[in-house]
């Protein structure tokens, strides 16, 4: 049960860095014309997708806010021991990874990876308790 809480935590620390910008961000792209800076460090989601048109761009940033919000849901449930929300979390691993590659994410790919190897880890024990709960949940 610990596994999947810390998994949990770990995707919801992803969505509030990774996914709530993704509202400002577009909106700043639609009122500017390009993509707001972080830090004066370097533009926020930029990558391979960068060039595309703003409204295009915009919406694959939304769908990535509705991918990490599905991810939160299933943090949810993992965190209440159900199994579905292990599953879930693991299933959108992939889809999510596609968002970082198109926006050049690294950070998401330490929080995916970790979130990954605890739900993994929180299913095999399952094995345990195959009324499809996690111990304690």
């Amino acid at each position: 049960m610990q596994k999947a809480r810390v998994a949990a935590v770990l995707t919801w620390i992803y969505a509030a860095a990774f996914g709530i910008p993704a509202i400002p961000v577009g909106i700043h792209l639609l009122q500017n014309g390009y993509l707001p800076m972080f830090m004066d460090l370097f533009p926020m989601y930029a990558g391979p997708w960068d060039g595309l048109q703003s409204w295009t761009f915009v919406a694959l940033l939304i769908a990535f806010l509705g991918a990490v919000l599905v991810a939160s849901w299933a943090a949810w449930l993992a965190w209440r021991g159900r199994k579905s929300g292990l599953v879930l979390g693991l299933a959108l691993l992939p889809v999510e990874a596609v968002f970082w590659i198109g926006f050049d994410l690294p950070f998401p790919w330490l929080f995916g990876g970790a979130r990954g190897l605890l739900y993994a880890l929180a299913l095999m024990s399952l094995r345990q308790h195959p009324e499809g709960r996690l111990a304690g949940g």
